[in-house]
């Protein structure tokens, strides 16, 4: 039943919802590369602005490619990433060339090793940009104690600056109709009025707490401010945890009453995350399943 209904939602969604999928920009833990189509089938078929206030790789956002968008994030460079692509994308094509000869050129480790230092000295996001690309499983892992990007490099290499630009330039055509911000998610959801469609991607309660971020996210706040802009008119969307280990555990996540007005589950495969954790290795029980929550 649910293939059916979801077959419908797609014929009858506007035609940005449509659009093939592209490659990833950013290597990203956690993103919704591999079924943004699914939940972007579940927004309203017509809305004024799309808002993505937890950004990250903007699975979603580059899958419904906005007439009319924003997206932000308090991670300053991530955004500074997200903002050259739309101002300079060329530039963004040389910060990537550059850092990815330097790893041609010398030791792999070692050059990766060296570029994650210079980050780590000073966060910015040309050195995130490749960091995110190269490092293992895109992985993107901070201390909590002090920010330190602590990830090790991977095992494959990342792809090459020719593949890379094709990325740049068709995120750039992508996101034509975005701006790019660096705020809070609370001021970014209190800017949305009614009939704006918000899709919200927090940092997981159960899975990513070593990811950027999430140490101090609490999803009680974002539950208020989601309550505020359903009080207003505003369309939210939430992806959270819903069940691990192929359905045998459930995220125990408070939901408050009539928040939401319908559920779905998203069959989102095995968790990239727990075989990092677990050096690599393939695991057949770790199938995840998130919960897409609408308050329409």
């Amino acid at each position: 039943m649910k293939a059916q209904q979801q077959l419908e939602l797609l014929n009858d969604a506007p035609l940005r919802a449509l659009s093939p999928e592209t490659g990833q920009l950013l290597k990203w833990i956690g993103n919704k590369h591999r079924f943004a189509r699914e939940i972007v089938s579940y927004f309203p078929r017509s809305f004024k602005v799309y808002r993505e206030p937890f950004l990250g790789s903007g699975a979603v956002l580059g899958t419904l490619a906005p007439e009319k968008g924003v997206g932000s994030d308090s991670f300053a460079p991530l955004i500074e990433i997200w903002k050259t692509l739309r101002v300079q994308p060329e530039q963004l094509k040389k910060h990537y060339l550059e850092r990815w000869e330097a790893v041609k050129r010398g030791e792999k480790v070692l050059e990766y090793e060296r570029i994650k230092a210079h980050y780590n000295a000073n966060p910015n996001g040309p050195d995130l940009l490749f960091l995110s690309r190269a490092c293992y499983g895109g992985v993107v892992r901070f201390r909590k104690i002090d920010g330190y990007m602590s990830t090790p490099c991977g095992i494959h290499d990342p792809i090459s600056p020719a593949s890379f630009g094709k990325r740049v330039d068709e995120w750039h055509e992508r996101t034509a109709g975005t701006t790019f911000l660096l705020k809070e998610y609370e001021e970014s959801m209190e800017a949305a009025s009614k009939e704006d469609l918000i899709y919200c991607d927090p940092p997981y309660t159960f899975t990513q707490s070593i990811l950027y971020g999430a140490q101090s996210f609490n999803l009680g706040g974002l539950f208020r401010e989601i309550q505020k802009c359903k009080k207003r008119g505003v369309h939210v969307a939430l992806s959270i945890d819903g069940t691990k280990h192929s359905g045998g555990l459930i995220c125990d996540v408070a939901i408050p009453k009539g928040l939401f007005e319908r559920e779905i589950s998203i069959r989102c495969g095995r968790s990239m995350l727990k075989r990092f954790q677990m050096n690599g290795r393939t695991l057949e029980k770790e199938i995840v399943h998130d919960r897409l929550l609408l308050t329409y």
